[in-house]
């Protein structure tokens, strides 16, 4: 049933029988099954798949990598960029950015496929919004926490997760809650953007979602969309997510082209539309390959005025911890 042709699977959906690839957002208002796939540049992918069913992902085989992943940014230039920020943030240019870096790793023959290492995260790191897709030469295997957008019918929500500590920790400081409070507001103006007047509320502030070594704080922005729109426009009003861009969101976007490489997937949009109904992840705590030889992930931490610049480095390395440990190799 799970080969190596095109495939999609969220939450015990499976897709597959690849029908149509395209990148226009208005197709997906046709009312078929879509896989869904923008990158944080805006770079779509959508995929129309004929057959849908639920299942279980099956176990895979998942040869664990045995060599030193290679960071996009090392320590120290990493601090030099939360700097850079906090200097921006001085300026009054900007309130808040998702500094983030990727990791790489060479991709042994014996791993042809991230099959093998989805179904090991299933098993040790489940997640709410865990996705696997194959289509072309992309690859996807998923541990996402954060749901980026859920639809049903006309009613629209958002749970952007801002705050991080270890489990052992009990309570987030006031930089979490400034920070958390900041993406709320963001993402209550994204939302306000294709809901109807007084609709855009904040039903829950600062939950708290434990996950594998670590918890989260939450919040739910939640809204009724205007009549007509489509997901052109859904998705023009709140991409890329507000809570892995910063805000003012340009503000942030332009710092990070600035200083980063291609997120790609990385902080994207992943999951499924189907109708009126959709269920779409943001793309973190994600490993992807295009083709090549090369393993991907991504990591990053909300920069504010009050941040520490090692103290962010270390939770750069706190979220990647457990995901790299059940891949392989050493961070």
């Amino acid at each position: 049933m799970f080969g190596r042709e095109s495939q999609f699977w969220m939450g015990g959906i499976h897709a597959t029988n690849l029908k149509e690839i395209s990148n226009d957002p208005s197709r997906l208002d046709d009312g078929s099954f879509w896989s869904v796939l923008i990158s944080f540049e805006g770079q779509a992918t959508f995929a129309r798949f004929e057959d849908v069913a639920e299942a279980s992902f099956p176990t895979r085989e998942w040869n664990r990598l045995t060599h030193p992943w290679v960071s996009s940014l090392d320590q120290m230039d990493y601090m030099a960029y939360v700097s850079t920020i906090r200097n921006e943030i001085a300026e009054g240019g900007v309130y808040q950015v998702n500094a983030c870096r990727q990791l790489h790793h060479i991709l042994p023959e014996s791993n042809k496929s991230l099959e093998g290492l989805f179904s090991q995260l299933l098993i040790g790191n489940p997640a709410p919004y865990a996705s696997y897709l194959r289509v072309e030469d992309l690859e996807i295997a998923s541990a996402s926490p954060e749901r980026f957008l859920s639809r049903i019918g006309r009613t629209i929500l958002t749970s952007p997760i801002k705050g991080t500590i270890t489990r052992n920790e009990n309570e987030f400081g006031d930089k979490d809650k400034a920070e958390n409070l900041m993406i709320v507001d963001l993402m209550r103006n994204d939302l306000g953007r294709i809901c109807t007047p007084g609709s855009v509320e904040v039903a829950e502030l600062f939950r708290h979602e434990k996950h594998p070594g670590i918890t989260h704080l939450v919040s739910d922005v939640k809204g009724q969309l205007q009549e007509g729109l489509g997901w052109s426009e859904i998705f023009k009003a709140t991409m890329p997510p507000g809570s892995v861009s910063g805000a003012p969101k340009s503000s942030a976007r332009a710092l990070i082209k600035k200083y980063e490489n291609d997120r790609g997937p990385y902080c994207g949009a992943l999951g499924w539309v189907h109708g009126d109904r959709a269920e779409l992840s943001v793309a973190i705590r994600t490993f992807w390959n295009v083709g090549d030889s090369v393993l991907r992930f991504g990591t990053g931490a909300g920069i504010t005025w009050g941040s520490d610049p090692v103290s962010e480095w270390e939770e750069t390395q706190l979220k990647a911890r457990h995901l790299i440990s059940i891949a392989g190799g050493q961070l």
